[in-house]
């Protein structure tokens, strides 16, 4: 399982740096659309990060799909998700409080 990064150049500069491989940069909403759609059919992408504004500009169809991906399981980064926490987040996608 690998964790796949989408989002503009600053965004997954730092997941670089971190050393994960799978890093597209999508500097417009056609780009975004097609790394997405490449990521959810990868075998191999088990998370899939992601800016919360990013999602927002994404087609709700796609919107959707992302909300009940099971695997990958995504991860949006950004504006809190209604008022949840990161532990909260990580607890619902995964499924276990890691800080325990």
């Amino acid at each position: 399982m690998e964790i796949a990064v989408i989002g503009n150049g600053e965004f997954i500069l730092g997941f670089r740096l971190a050393g994960i491989r799978k890093t597209f940069a999508a500097e417009n909403e056609e780009r975004l659309v097609h790394h997405i759609n490449r990521c959810l059919e990868d075998p191999e992408v088990g998370i899939l990060v992601l800016e919360s504004k990013d999602i927002a500009r994404v087609p709700r169809r796609l919107q959707v799909t992302l909300e009940e991906s099971v695997k990958p399981t995504v991860i949006a980064i950004g504006q809190e998700e209604g008022g949840l926490s990161m532990r909260d987040r990580i607890k619902r996608s995964v499924g276990v409080d890691l800080w325990k």
